[in-house]
């Protein structure tokens, strides 16, 4: 047993030993402190190049992860190249599926430049040029020489009719054959005078005329087809001339990229075959109904290029965070628009998602929100598996739509994908997940807390300097930077250890600033920053206070002073949200004889947890140990927690229930000014626990409430004392002799301290001094155990 003293309680940090003025002295932090095995494992993540060394980062939230990952993912990637662009151009072949091109970084802009100015310069030149004397010449000619082999056909005709005495006249109704009498046409009464002989060869004359008629009207039809091809002709010709002579530069400017090259044929070829729609003179049958406005541009929409991935002002690969990874978000999305009620979309409306803009470089996502979003952890692990990416319609996917989509090529991806996420994520997708390992095959775990050097400290102080500039905050004086490494270590939870929940500090940093400003101090001071502190748990401890309200009123009973068998005050923690405080609690214990055993209220009551539990197993096997080696417990021990009605759990409480045991039975009263905490074994030997910083001022506070009276302490696992960061309140208390605070390795130490009685050490043959703790309460036992043995040997009466 030790009492505690002030080195004990807390260590702090002389802010002259910190050897500045001011952080503005300081250079602002450039690296990571404590998370050495983090970055590691991020370096080797990034630097593989073999397929599945996606890297998984865990740790606690706050931990500042996230900033220090984008830090070092945005140094590497500085090291690499800038990646291509991508567009997405018509497919001439198979409009459903675009070609998608990779171009150095900066030329997708520029060939999408050089194509529009090509279609608009197409679009001002080719209708002059079919206006023009050339083109109106040429085509004058083929119209004479078509329109003199009609007329040679209807002379032949004409010659064939007459030789028949048949006349062909064209009227509106088309040729008609009117038969002749000496070179004279026939009127009806004429023919009506007729013999029928001679009314059936003049019909059989005109019936042979007709035929020569049809055949002649076909052969001249053909003829204007004929005349339509060669004109068409002449027009691509034209076209191809006009197109081949701008076009020709880019073929040679690209003459390396076949994808492109061959893209540009086909361009020049379409508009060759496509010129009179392309400069709005004429519409197809099958587009029947549009103008040739219209047409015209839609036409002109395949010749677009859609720049979907444009890194012009990338120096290096890129970095992206994707805050929201919904499936459009990642994996990029094809768009419609309502057309005369359906639905229509084309190669333009395709989006990149940042899958695609992240590829070549890096792209960080958070795995919580990753799997918040339905449908999108599957396709990523396909996507980074295959390393290639196809933009679809998840609609189509699940058959949520009836329409043919889009379908572009699919994409080669050259990316490396961080997860941000907690350890029990990995944990968890490591079990339920057979593909997840071979997909993330890195893992960089990042610690919460880091040894307290000297050297670490320095650096904290560095990052309070980096704070103060990023966001022109007034800088810190070196006590004010103690401080803060006080207070980091008391978020650790140790004094050899400062804690690197940075999203924390950050917050006490910036308020620290907040009053400082509120009291026109030109720089942060200590004082600025214990304010920032108490100011954080004044806005959390509503509850808190409620449940001092209730303690103070009696309503909740606590006795902080004199004697009593078997009660003792143990320690409990609540936490609501960041705040945590320790409260003390009323246990309780009656024995009687009966079944071996302990009776757990809360266990009974099912109230209590299975950490609980177990621990009062652990009891029952420290007590049969201790007490049980000459004859067997006869003895029922109820535990109970008074005035407490909600779940527990935890075996903190462990060493002090066997207190109070040992009380009950040796009928030894127990010091109420003392509260104890702890974990035991079997053995007797008192373990740590968790919360003992809070614990321990609880019961202060309990204390300081109803008076100090020097006889007040609280009793601590030994092995805790190394957690303490007491606050300036209790050291000075201590200090004072007003409050004490213990620490004891075994159950027999804590007795004593709490009894004031020695807790007896057995003979050779397990028996204890008599007037000890362990003596009296193994007499009791042996008690119980005697009554026991005579009742039963005592016949028992019929009624």
């Amino acid at each position: 047993m030790k009492k505690l003293s002030r080195t004990d309680l807390c260590k702090t940090t002389n802010g002259k030993a910190l050897n500045f003025k001011s952080t503005a002295e300081l250079a602002s932090l450039n690296k990571v402190i404590g998370q050495e095995r983090a970055v590691r494992a991020l370096n080797f993540g990034l630097e593989m190049l073999a397929p599945g060394y996606n890297v998984f980062v865990g740790g606690l939230p706050g931990t500042g992860k996230s900033t220090i990952v984008k830090d070092l993912v945005e140094k590497f990637a500085a090291s690499k190249p800038a990646p291509p662009d991508l567009i997405i151009v018509f497919n001439f072949l198979d409009e459903y599926h675009p070609n998608v091109f990779r171009l150095p970084p900066g030329q997708g802009q520029k060939f999408s430049k050089q194509m529009k100015r090509l279609i608009a310069s197409l679009s001002a030149d080719l209708p002059k040029v079919f206006k023009g004397e050339i083109y109106t010449k040429r085509k004058k000619e083929i119209t004479a020489k078509f329109d003199t082999g009609k007329e040679e056909i209807l002379t032949g005709l004409q010659a064939q009719a007459a030789e028949q005495s048949i006349q062909l006249i064209l009227s509106q109704e088309g040729f008609q054959t009117i038969p002749l009498k000496e070179g004279q046409p026939m009127t009806e009464e004429n023919l009506a005078a007729l013999s029928e002989e001679e009314q059936v060869k003049i019909s059989e004359r005109i019936g042979l005329i007709q035929e020569q008629l049809r055949l002649a009207l076909r052969e001249m039809a053909e003829l204007e087809e004929e005349r339509e091809d060669v004109v068409e002709g002449l027009q691509e010709k034209i076209a191809l001339e006009s197109v081949e002579h701008r076009i020709g530069r880019m073929l040679e400017n690209y003459a390396d990229h076949k994808g492109i090259v061959q893209y540009l044929e086909h361009v020049r070829d379409d508009i060759a075959e496509h010129v009179q729609e392309f400069i709005g003179i004429q519409v197809p049958p099958e587009f029947d109904g549009m103008s040739p406005q219209q047409l015209q541009q839609n036409l002109l929409g395949r010749y677009q290029v859609n720049l979907l991935v444009d890194n012009c002002r990338q120096k290096r690969a890129p970095v992206i965070v994707d805050n929201n990874p919904s499936y459009y978000n990642l994996f990029g999305r094809i768009d419609k628009k309502a057309v005369m009620g359906g639905w229509y979309s084309d190669f333009t409306m395709i989006t990149a998602g940042t899958l695609l803009k992240a590829n070549g470089g890096f792209l960080i996502l958070d795995m919580q929100l990753v799997m918040q979003n339905m449908n999108v952890w599957e396709p990523l692990k396909r996507t980074l598996k295959t390393k290639s990416l196809q933009i679809e319609d998840v609609n189509e996917q699940f058959g949520y739509s009836s329409t043919t989509s889009l379908k572009p090529e699919p994409i080669p991806l050259d990316i490396n994908v961080i997860i941000l996420g907690r350890s029990d994520h990995f944990h968890y997708l490591q079990e339920v997940d057979e593909t997840f390992n071979t997909t993330f095959k890195v893992r960089a775990d990042f610690d919460y807390e880091a040894t307290r050097s000297t050297e670490n400290e320095r650096l904290l102080c560095q990052f309070i300097a980096r704070v103060c500039r990023q966001s022109k905050l007034p800088h810190f004086t070196p006590e004010a930077c103690s401080e803060v490494i006080v207070h980091s270590s008391r978020l650790a939870g140790d004094k050899e250890k400062l804690s690197l929940q940075f999203g924390s500090l950050v917050g006490i940093i910036n308020e620290s600033a907040y009053w400082a400003k509120k009291q026109k101090h030109r720089q942060v001071l200590s004082g600025d920053v214990q304010r920032a502190i108490s100011e954080k748990r004044f806005r959390g401890s509503l509850f808190e206070e409620k449940v001092w309200e209730n303690v103070e009123s009696e309503t909740v009973m606590i006795d902080v002073a004199g004697e009593r068998v078997g009660q003792i005050n143990g320690l409990a923690v609540y936490s609501t949200g960041d705040n945590s405080f320790g409260k003390p609690s009323r246990i309780t214990a009656t024995t009687y004889m009966g079944e071996p055993g302990i009776i757990s209220v809360e266990r009974e009551a099912k109230l209590s947890g299975k950490t609980f539990d177990k621990g009062n197993l652990i009891i029952n096997g420290y007590l049969g140990q201790t007490f049980a080696q000459n004859f067997p417990l006869s003895v029922t021990v109820t535990l109970t927690f008074e005035q407490s009605y909600g779940g527990i759990d935890g075996d903190s409480a462990s060493s002090t229930e066997i207190y109070v045991i040992l009380s009950a039975l040796s009928r030894i009263p127990i010091k109420q000014g003392i509260a104890v905490t702890g974990s035991v074994n079997q053995w007797g030997e008192i373990q740590a626990i968790g919360g003992v910083n809070e614990k321990v001022e609880g019961f202060f506070h309990m204390c300081k409430m109803r008076g100090l009276t020097g006889d007040q302490g609280v009793i601590i696992p030994a092995s805790n004392v190394d957690h303490l960061m007491s606050t300036s309140e209790i050291i000075t208390a201590v200090e004072a002799g007003q409050f004490s605070i213990w620490s004891v390795k075994t159950i027999a130490e804590g007795i004593e301290l709490l009894t004031g009685v020695k807790a007896g050490v057995a003979n050779k043959h397990g028996n204890y001094p008599a007037r000890t703790v362990f003596g009296e309460a193994q007499n009791q036992l042996k008690k119980y155990f005697l009554r026991r043995i005579a009742l039963e040997k005592k016949p028992t009466k019929s009624l």
